[in-house]
């Protein structure tokens, strides 16, 4: 029997490490830690009753120069004198949150002036306006209505009464008078939402109107909800690439395969499991791809989250689709993946979380730089482990590959499921991957 723990402590500040791989000075985790605890006994006298669970997530990293905010909020100081106001899709109800705020590739201090939070015009995501009668202030730290975050570093909001139902947007407007004096910034790429900058100091206005917008998220990499234990609220994180971040689905939509497993889920009465992704376009399991790789991320992005107790292990297809064409290449990278594979579920297991797979889908076609024989006997081999490994190495398996593959041409996205490039999922694919999750592998 698997045995759960309620909490994962306070390891969650320990996101804050991957700082060292931009050459970042390594933080002080225990000064870091020491005023984690100090917020959480601040919550009061009941905080023994609750725990933070995380509700949403998007996989911090180093912003490339074409992912950048567009002119004038790039140059003399990113967002320099500027507002950034941004929505996120949060997974579980909650009556108090709190957010992170990242500046873990950072190449200088991030100072935030002031924050707010509140509804998005008519609850929509990637919208520049807000409901003003359910405007907040954001603190930091006791009450301070600004901070500066030293480079490499993460910080905590403090606690925010502000009410939301599961599958909710909210918005979140950041106000830098200074800006962040360097060009390395944190970000998530592919947010598939609109986001909106302008300047001045507008993070409380009813609409952002005469700037810029831009389809990335910047310097948020999670919000957590203040659960109940009585409620056995969790969180499930999903590690993947882009076809978990949601390429090929509908911008400000929230139509990528983990939204609509959420929504699936809290139709069948599964509302108390919060569904985060740690996903990027372009990652890779093993080494280069864009981001930090999975086996460097895998412990900030899933082990020391707040409240996790399922995790999915779905990625690869970069690893395999990147290496050499010979097979000396490929037979290498399918034994490295496997071997990552076992590491991640292994270490999950250990701190009691219950570990799916997930196989990886096909490739091949015309047009599709990664479609080559040699790369898809590579990935039915890795698939047939994962496939294989259910109940042993792998709590559970979902066979993605067979779900949205074409059954005649198994090297192939079955036609009504291919986004075009022959690599991704249509709206329709991630559709009926949400569909083909099963849903007692939360029992």
């Amino acid at each position: 029997m698997m045995v759960y723990t309620t909490s994962f402590g306070l390891a969650t500040v320990l996101l804050c490490i991957f700082g060292w791989a931009n050459g970042l000075p390594s933080p002080n985790l225990d000064a870091a830690h020491s005023e984690l605890l100090g917020l959480r006994d601040s919550v009061g006298a009941a905080a023994n009753d609750y725990h933070w669970v995380a509700s949403w997530t998007s996989m911090p990293q180093l912003v490339e120069s074409s992912n950048m905010p567009p002119s004038p909020f790039s140059s003399g100081g990113v967002f320099k004198d500027a507002t950034l106001r941004q929505t996120l899709y949060l997974s579980l109800p909650a009556d108090r949150i709190r957010l992170q705020i990242s500046n873990t590739f950072g190449g200088s201090d991030l100072p935030i002036t002031a924050a707010t939070i509140a509804l998005p015009t008519s609850g929509k995501a990637g919208v520049s306006g807000i409901d003003t009668t359910t405007l907040k202030p954001i603190t930091f730290k006791n009450g301070s209505e600004g901070i500066t975050i030293p480079r490499g570093q993460v910080a905590y909001t403090d606690p925010i009464d502000f009410s939301v139902p599961g599958q909710a947007n909210i918005a979140v407007s950041l106000y830098f008078k200074t800006g962040q004096s360097s060009s390395s910034i944190t970000g998530h790429p592919g947010s598939r939402t609109t986001s909106w900058m302008v300047s001045g100091n507008k993070a409380s206005e009813a609409s952002i109107t005469g700037g810029k917008d831009t389809k990335h998220w910047y310097f948020l990499p999670a919000v957590e909800a203040w659960k109940p234990t009585s409620s056995n609220s969790s969180a499930f994180t999903i590690l993947g690439d882009s076809i978990t971040d949601g390429r090929g689905s509908t911008d400000d939509a929230n139509n990528r395969w983990p939204d609509l497993l959420l929504a699936r889920m809290q139709k069948n009465g599964i509302n108390h499991i919060g569904v985060n992704n740690q996903a990027a376009g372009g990652n890779a399991v093993l080494s280069g791809g864009l981001g930090p790789t999975l086996l460097s991320r895998y412990k900030r992005d899933a082990l020391q989250q707040q409240g996790v107790k399922y995790v999915m292990i779905f990625e690869g297809v970069n690893d395999i689709g990147g290496g050499g064409t010979d097979s000396e290449s490929q037979n290498g990278i399918g034994n490295r993946l496997i071997d990552a594979y076992k590491q991640i579920a292994k270490e999950c297991k250990s701190a009691g979380i219950k570990v799916i797979g997930g196989t990886i889908t096909p490739f091949g076609g015309n047009g599709q730089s990664y479609s080559n024989p040699a790369r898809e006997q590579t990935r039915n081999k890795v698939n047939q482990w994962i496939l294989n490994s259910s109940g042993g190495q792998l709590d559970a398996v979902v066979d993605f590959g067979k779900i949205i593959g074409d059954p005649s041409v198994k090297s192939q996205l079955a036609k009504q499921f291919d986004g075009g490039d022959h690599l991704h999922p249509n709206v329709a694919g991630y559709q009926a991957m949400a569909d083909g999750f099963p849903l007692d592998f939360f029992s």
